[in-house]
């Protein structure tokens, strides 16, 4: 049994009593850990007062002052660290021993946790034709075959991802800003759209998804462009990412951009050799002896003096 209070994450509508609409996926984790969860009467602060006390406690003894992380992953690294140190030092009051010891103790008679409980908010989104599906203002692209077609779109704190047709399609960082002053923001993934310029290789030039693609390819599109088919040459070589690891190409057209032949060609055949666990730098062959010759020839321009017999004089 779990008492909590009645937070939106959990409480769709508080009822008379102790009746309340519990939120699904609310209902799904307790199932899933197998435990009721049970619910305090509203404004009714004095049935937690213990817990409303620690809680006040924690935030001065562990942000004071108020400590800042590049990431929210850090943060809760750093502040489990802290918590067990914490119970490490802590008496327990009322057993003996520290908070930490009892927990110690008490977890070898308690039952062993099933798999993580996934805490995702689904909703059901149809993509746009241009490859987007919206969520909280903001846009997140999907490949272009489903365009037009309705997906999942599950949404947890720190990430969004696409399924469909059972298997997750796409995953995206999801953009968190309460402001409504500006507009929202459009997140692309340049993969998504190859099967688009595959078809429209003249795309590729301004279209937005394509704004940031890696340095190397960039530098390889300024090269191309410079020909005749370039448009199509660089979209085929995007489109090794498909069937090859990323990092492999990238790697292959660093090497082609390297040796001054930034070329399709060249670039299918450093990434074969380098798929292949062969190196792209061609073997050292020293010549047998008899094929060394004990007097190399020296240049002399002199010679060709001998083919100008006579200076023939033109009139100007």
């Amino acid at each position: 049994r779990g008492i909590y209070d009645n937070m939106k994450t959990a409480i769709d509508k508080v009822g008379r009593g102790k009746d309340r609409d519990v939120n699904v996926r609310f209902q799904a984790m307790a199932s899933h850990y197998l435990f009721e969860p049970e619910f305090c009467n509203p404004a009714s602060g004095w049935e937690k007062g213990q817990v409303e006390k620690n809680v006040q406690d924690a935030r001065h003894h562990f942000f004071q002052p108020i400590p800042r992380f590049a990431s929210l992953a850090a943060l809760n690294e750093w502040l489990e660290t802290r918590c067990k140190a914490f119970w490490a030092e802590t008496p327990h009051g009322k057993m003996h021993g520290t908070i930490a010891d009892l927990w110690a103790e008490e977890a070898r008679s308690l039952m062993t946790v099933s798999r993580p409980f996934d805490g995702f908010v689904e909703y059901t989104k149809r993509v746009t034709p241009t490859c987007l599906v919206h969520l909280e203002r903001n846009r997140y692209s999907v490949p272009a075959s489903f365009a037009n077609r309705p997906v999942s779109l599950r949404v947890y704190p720190d990430r969004v991802v696409v399924a469909a047709e059972g298997q997750i399609v796409c995953e995206h960082r999801r953009i968190i800003d309460r402001s409504h002053d500006r507009p929202g923001q459009t997140i692309y993934d340049w993969r998504h759209y190859l099967a688009v310029v595959q078809r429209k290789p003249g795309a590729l030039r301004n279209g937005a998804p394509f704004a940031e693609l890696p340095d190397t390819f960039r530098i390889l599109q300024q090269h191309l462009l410079k020909k005749p088919g370039g448009d199509r040459e660089m979209v085929d070589i995007l489109a090794l990412v498909l069937q090859h690891d990323e990092q492999a190409v990238l790697s292959a057209v660093e090497a082609a951009l390297k040796s001054g032949v930034p070329t399709k060609t060249h670039i299918l055949n450093l990434l074969h050799r380098l798929v292949d666990g062969k190196s792209f730098t061609p073997p050292t062959i020293s010549a047998p002896q008899a094929l060394t010759l004990t007097n190399e020839p020296k240049a002399n321009v002199e010679r060709y003096d001998a083919l100008r017999k006579t200076e023939v004089r033109h009139a100007s």
